[in-house]
């Protein structure tokens, strides 16, 4: 038996998984990274520790799985998409790395927006500007740290630092890069005109070439293996932006499926074989099958807010279940289950860390009375991610049939109450993919293609991929939540011309 390793780099967490041919986990590392926040709106990593912490992943995952790494043949990544990862010419970062939640370049995104930039780049790559991708952070450097730019050689996403820092090789990677606003999805390239558009230019030369996510971009190093346990000379394939790394470990191989990751982003995606180009979606971009294109609709928007609502909120009750051995979201599962839709009208708005209606949306709790409690507002934080993943499937279905499925994964399929409320709100059935962590086991799929164990994706999935349950919607629920999610569209709606307010 061959192994592969998964290596992904999330929100919080760098994580490292080793994996059978057959997709089975073997085991599993996981290490926080520390998020810097200098001020409101930013979310920044020491990319020197963000290093040593994946590569002490990558070390523990090996370690725990008593596999001798001799049999490990391959490696490959997963990373948060948008955010920003930039390298000097010393070959040392030359700014903090920026994580996909930070939104310091909304000014730049609204400028772009009024004087017609939007329009001309849409021509390019068929999707929205956002102030989170790494052409909006770009600007903001030119205008506000112009010598970080100047000592930039290198423009990367997390997952290509590093892989750079296991190779010594620097490579760009499609399904990153397509959905960042820097490859013109016609030509299939980074494109200077495009970099024009943006008053960027002169960044043209510090984007690196471009990659498909099973191509071997370098094989491990020396000093890497010593630091990480990884057979020196293995293969190094290029990996792929989380969605698409979640997508395919999801099964998401045919134009028939649509899939949902309920993680720290809101992710809802299908792929077909052309771009939606009528302006009904945000995101277009290449997916990691080459041939297709994703079609996502995204936002910081979900389970993330359950963290921040246990973290601030349930202190006692977390610290209860430790000593006991137990898991908090046993109680965040019951407290939900205790409270029948029809019996709560709190409504939350997930927009803790961003938001999909309004760059300056904040999260937002409407309908508290002296009655409710903190179950009450469990269960609408519980409610409104799903809201937040309703309102992207809507925008989604515009442009396809309704599939008989959806796939869903992250940390929402962990909990059969939260999946129920997926399959009512959206009245389709939710298929729940095998519990693994399965960013990795995208990426451990492409490195399986780069050391030859697979054939293709398709190969890939028929050998690893399992449903474990399909839950169904109950269509005596279908009414209560047409009705829960009209007052959260109105709610939104009502608070639209709030949001300048709070800039901070």
């Amino acid at each position: 038996m061959k192994y592969l390793m998964g290596i992904d780099n999330g929100g919080t967490f760098s994580k490292a998984a080793l994996f059978d041919e057959d997709g089975k986990q073997i085991s599993v590392a996981s290490v926080p990274t520390v998020t810097i926040t200098p001020q409101p709106g930013y979310t920044e990593r020491d990319m020197d520790e963000l290093w040593e912490v994946t590569a002490q992943a990558a070390r523990q995952a090996i370690e725990k799985s008593g596999v001798d790494a001799k049999d490990i043949v391959g490696v490959s990544f997963s990373g948060h998409g948008k955010g920003l990862y930039m390298v000097g010419h010393d070959g040392k970062p030359s700014y903090n790395g920026i994580a996909s939640t930070d939104t310091r370049a909304w000014a730049q995104v609204e400028k772009w927006y009024q004087d017609g930039t939007k329009e001309k780049v849409y021509e390019k790559t068929f999707q929205e500007i956002l102030a989170v991708q790494p052409v909006s952070l770009l600007a903001w450097f030119k205008e506000n740290k112009p010598e970080v730019l100047e000592n930039t050689k290198y423009i990367f996403a997390v997952k290509d630092y590093i892989r750079y820092k296991l190779t010594g090789e620097a490579y760009s990677e499609y399904t990153d890069c397509s959905g960042s606003n820097l490859v013109n999805l016609t030509t299939k390239q980074h494109d200077r005109e495009l970099m024009k558009l943006f008053g960027l230019e002169e960044c043209y030369e510090k984007l690196p070439p471009l990659r498909y996510s099973a191509d071997i971009c370098g094989y491990v190093t020396k000093e890497a293996s010593e630091k990480t346990l990884l057979p020196e000379g293995i293969p190094v394939a290029a990996g792929m932006f989380d969605v698409n790394a979640c997508g395919i470990a999801s099964g998401l191989s045919d134009e028939k499926q649509m899939c949902m990751i309920a993680g720290t982003w809101s992710i809802n995606e299908f792929i077909r074989k052309e771009p939606v180009t009528n302006g009904t979606v945000d995101l277009n971009s290449f997916f990691c099958i080459p041939g297709y294109f994703l079609v996502e609709e995204s936002s910081p928007t979900s389970a993330g807010n359950m963290e921040w609502f246990i973290q601030n909120l349930m202190n006692y009750e977390k610290e209860e279940q430790k000593e006991k051995g137990s898991s908090v979201y046993n109680i965040t599962n019951e407290w939900v289950a205790s409270i029948e839709p029809q019996d709560n009208n709190v409504i939350f708005l997930p927009f803790l860390n961003g938001s999909n209606e309004d760059p300056l949306a904040k999260g937002t709790f409407v309908g508290l009375t002296a009655f409710h409690n903190k179950k009450h507002m469990l269960r609408a934080v519980y409610e409104g991610i799903v809201f937040s993943h309703v309102t992207h499937v809507k925008k989604l279905l515009k442009n396809r049939e309704v599939p008989a499925s959806i796939r869903l994964s992250g940390g929402a399929a962990n909990s059969d109450v939260w999946v129920q409320i997926f399959a009512d709100a959206l009245q389709i059935p939710i298929d729940v993919i095998e519990d693994k962590e399965i960013g990795a086991q995208g990426a451990a799929m492409a490195a399986g293609i780069a050391a030859g164990i697979y054939k293709d994706y398709q190969d890939a999935v028929s050998r690893t991929v399992k449903i474990t349950k399909t839950i169904y919607p109950r269509p005596e629920y279908k009414e209560i939540y047409k009705e829960k999610y009209a007052t959260y569209r109105a709610v939104i709606d009502g608070l639209g011309r709030t949001w300048n307010h709070f800039k901070n």
